[in-house]
């Protein structure tokens, strides 16, 4: 039974891979899309050291030392950076200090709400332990540093 149905699958195959009109487009047919396979499994292939050295490389960098702290002026250039991004930011308004990684931010600005703005993204800044908000709005008094 087995030889039977085998045979008749071999028969249909041959039939149509040498079949008078179509089978040599048929043979063409199969052969790309052989080579295709082939190809497409041969790129997969060297992807795979590459994806191992990128995950290597990954917990690598995981257990690395954190930086130094940065000096005071590093740390205050840097804030400056992450604060006056924007371009609506206060440039002229706001006067950024550092000492021992405590930022003091000076100056008035315009919106009681850019005052929390300011405060919140200079705490993100790596190298901030503290941040001294010393900014106040027109009208209002001004604080003043403990």
């Amino acid at each position: 039974m087995k030889k039977l149905l085998l045979g008749g699958v071999l028969g249909y195959v041959l039939a149509v891979f040498f079949d008078a009109q179509n089978g040599k487009r048929r043979r063409s047919a199969a052969r790309d899309r052989t080579v295709a396979i082939a190809r497409r499994l041969a790129r997969r292939s060297r992807a795979v050291p590459q994806t191992a050295y990128a995950a290597k490389q990954k917990a690598t960098h995981l257990r690395e030392e954190r930086k130094p702290q940065p000096d005071d002026v590093t740390l205050a250039r840097k804030v400056e950076t992450t604060i006056f991004r924007d371009a609506d930011a206060p440039k002229g308004q706001v006067v950024v200090n550092a000492v021992d990684g405590v930022v003091y931010l000076r100056g008035e600005v315009t919106r009681p709400e850019l005052v929390k703005e300011l405060e919140e993204q200079t705490r993100k800044v790596q190298g901030v332990r503290e941040v001294q908000n010393l900014l106040h709005t027109p009208g209002a008094e001004a604080p003043t540093a403990s």
